[in-house]
């Protein structure tokens, strides 16, 4: 695996598990168990049978939960405290077979883009369930699962691809982010008004 490769794996494992970790363990896991993807040393633990078992297990669970509103936000709530660590891991044990120094950067990096995908994630969401019907959540969390599928499909196989556009992502979430946190401010002031004035 060469430089640009390994680069391209670890950050799109990062990217990818700020949306869907237990999809990213279960995908690299089975493909790589199958033969059509090759991980460095450091993430063979993912071709485990416990590992897989469990990933899948939760995969199935996340794959329901994210899409009935109210219990994807607790459930992204939740899993800040999961998703943004194992993307750091996950980056960093993709660079395994490099420099520890280049590991740990690779860690930062890695966590850094995980909160930024899942920050994105979480509040896009918080802001999509103030609307009274489900569609809009299902039709979200099914676009977020193909956005998975293709970005790790692209990660694995065109890893130069992939990196210019986790640069064109980070930017945009550069612009986003600061949108987003606003508008979930704003749902926030709205809310404890009514908890304030029930009647009004």
């Amino acid at each position: 695996m060469d430089a640009a490769q390994s680069v391209a794996l670890a950050a799109g494992l990062a990217w990818a598990s700020g949306l869907r970790l237990y999809a990213v363990l279960f995908a690299a896991g089975l493909l790589a168990r199958l033969g059509h993807l090759d991980l460095p040393a450091s993430l063979h633990i993912l071709l485990h049978p416990l590992v897989l078992g469990v990933s899948g297990f939760m995969f199935a669970v996340e794959f329901f939960a994210d899409k009935v509103p109210g219990v994807d936000t607790l459930w992204d709530a939740f899993h800040t405290f999961i998703r943004i660590p194992a993307g750091a891991v996950l980056a960093a044990l993709a660079l395994g077979d490099h420099d520890p120094a280049i590991m740990l950067a690779a860690g930062l990096l890695g966590g850094t883009l995980a909160a930024g995908t899942h920050a994105a994630k979480a509040g896009s969401r918080a802001l999509i369930n103030t609307s009274p019907e489900p569609f809009t959540n299902i039709a979200t969390s099914l676009a977020e699962e193909v956005l998975v599928a293709g970005g790790l499909y692209t990660a694995f196989s065109h890893p130069l691809v992939f990196l210019g556009l986790a640069a064109a992502f980070v930017l945009l979430l550069m612009w986003l982010l600061p949108r987003l946190w606003r508008g979930v401010r704003t749902v926030l002031a709205r809310i404890r008004a009514i908890g304030r004035n029930p009647l009004t």
